[in-house]
């Protein structure tokens, strides 16, 4: 009896891909509740805080889109999910780093546009994790 092996395609995001997606989501969503607590406390630390893990935030998601770029032109199938994953990326980074620079202001000057801009990231951010782990879905893998 002969039989053939087919390979598997692997159509979803490589693990250093998903490390950096998911890292993410926690400096993001921390910058905004470091926001926040500026916000109802005005203890200047915490705004020291936003500033550093809206920084960290950004190389998660500057890697991120280089691995989302690679995707790109790897991807067979499913290559408008993974345009729109991409611009998303991208469009995160782009508002990171404004809040960036307005939490470069002065302490007081950097509110209430350093909160909603935190708020704003963050829900970009949930939107990439879902359009990236719905792309791996979509492509076939379990």
């Amino acid at each position: 009896m002969q039989t053939t092996a087919h390979p598997r395609a692997y159509g979803g995001i490589h693990p250093l891909h998903a490390v950096l997606l998911a890292g993410m989501l926690p400096l993001f969503l921390g910058a905004a509740l470091c926001d926040y607590a500026y916000f109802t406390s005005y203890h200047i630390q915490w705004g020291t805080f936003a500033s550093w893990m809206i920084a960290g935030g950004l190389v998660f998601n500057g890697f991120t889109i280089l691995a989302a770029l690679i995707g790109v032109f790897r991807a067979e199938r499913r290559k408008g999910l993974s345009l729109v994953y991409l611009a998303v990326l991208v469009v995160s980074w782009v508002l990171g780093f404004i809040n960036a620079l307005v939490h470069a202001k002065d302490a007081w000057a950097m509110m209430p546009a350093g909160l909603m801009l935190s708020i704003v990231v963050v829900v970009l951010t949930l939107v990439a994790l879902f359009l990236g782990f719905t792309r791996t879905r979509a492509a076939g893998v379990a």
